[in-house]
């Protein structure tokens, strides 16, 4: 059986104040005709289909565009919430959609209620496990801890129960929304640390034929059975060296992975990223092949050139990000504010605020720091509390 396995369209989501709704649907064309040529079995999406909880109506039409013309394939599509998504809005009318081939799986409680396709060689179970928020889950799964872990864990539990109980040879793939250890991460994945860690070992995933991840935005094999698709589109300047696919993997007779191919998603436009003094940028002919590209451009002159964004837009009109590192600074005052935060969570923002206002010192102890990890974790808890009774 083959399966097109993707995640993280992020629909409604822009690049540096570009819209990318036109590069979104014509990933959706090129999804349906991949779909077509490779005579796909199912498509897995595993989360963040939208970019935001509350997304704007012409994501809305773009994805309600998309379910259309993935039911008039007849190819079965099975779809899971991410972190981004609001579970229930991505989840109504769950049931009536499910009738058409598209099956929503954004409820937790339903994580052990595969989709079941059949083939030559028997049964194929679809499980779809979306995001799981541990603060407001761990109870309802009786996770002994609030982490990704725990709770990732106990769901898995009830999957591997569930496929133990079906006829012998049933193979199995699971779709989930999580931080696996080892996987590579980008700028524009959002923080889902709890308890100081968000990552879960690949073993949690053991007892099934193959994992479709979805979170992280760049395509990775954990191991054979566990891979990321990535986001069909760049979203930040991070992955300006990614290669944006989707994988179609083929489950062979015996729950093996018989082939596993990345299929390239189209390309609005290059992305690059160049550093040196503004004189440089615009004269030397080694920076002509990024003056089509979306650049993020940092300039190392000592002293701040005179009106630089428009002067490098002469020569790269495509420009959107410009940040300062003079040579010669000092470590811990140069570079924006952004690139100074790339890469830290809030936890470690916070912990430098602290050392910061205390002259160097930081925390006095450790139960300081499970304080503010505690408050960080409420604070998320509540937002998805709040999202969840809307």
């Amino acid at each position: 059986m083959k399966f097109l396995h993707t995640s993280d369209w992020h629909l409604g989501r822009s690049f540096h104040r570009v819209n990318l709704l036109g590069a979104q649907a014509a990933f959706i064309d090129h999804l349906v005709e991949t779909v077509r040529e490779h005579e796909v079995d199912a498509v897995l999406v595993a989360g963040d289909v939208y970019d935001r909880a509350v997304p704007p109506l012409p994501a809305v039409e773009l994805y309600d565009r998309a379910l259309h013309r993935l039911a008039e394939l007849g190819v079965p599509t099975v779809m899971i919430s991410g972190n981004h998504d609001s579970a229930r809005r991505l989840g109504v009318g769950a049931g009536l959609i499910g009738r058409a081939g598209i099956h929503l799986r954004t409820d937790p409680a339903g994580c052990a209620d595969p989709v079941v396709l059949t083939d030559v060689h028997g049964d194929v179970a679809l499980y779809g496990l979306p995001y799981l928020e541990p603060a407001l889950v761990r109870d309802q799964f009786g996770a002994g801890k609030v982490s990704h872990e725990a709770v990732l864990g106990a769901a898995m539990d009830r999957i591997r129960a569930d496929l133990a109980g079906r006829a012998p040879g049933t193979r199995s793939v699971v779709l989930a929304h999580a931080f696996v250890t080892g996987g590579q991460a980008s700028d524009s994945e959002r923080d889902i640390t709890v308890g100081g860690v968000e990552a879960v070992p690949a073993s949690v995933f053991d007892g099934v034929d193959y994992a479709a991840l979805g979170h992280l935005h760049g395509c990775q094999t954990i191991n054979e059975r566990v891979r990321y698709s990535g986001s069909p589109l760049a979203y930040s300047f991070s992955e300006a060296d990614h290669r944006k696919s989707v994988w179609v993997v083929e489950l062979g007779a015996g729950g093996e992975i018989v082939s596993a191919e990345r299929v390239g998603t189209p390309v609005p436009r290059g992305l690059a990223r160049v550093r040196g003094p503004l004189e440089e940028l615009l004269s030397e002919d080694a920076y002509a092949r990024y003056e089509d590209c979306w650049l993020e451009a940092t300039l190392t002159d000592a002293v701040r050139p005179e009106d630089p964004m428009a002067r490098l837009a002469a020569r790269f009109p495509h420009v959107l990000s410009l940040a300062f590192d003079p040579e010669g600074r000092a470590e811990d005052g140069g570079g924006s504010y952004a690139q100074r935060l790339r890469g830290r969570s809030d936890r470690e923002i916070a912990e430098d605020f602290v050392a910061h206002v205390r002259g160097g010192g930081g925390f006095s102890d450790e139960a300081e720091r499970e304080v503010l990890q505690g408050a960080f974790d409420e604070v998320r808890a509540e937002d998805s509390r709040q999202e969840t009774h809307r």
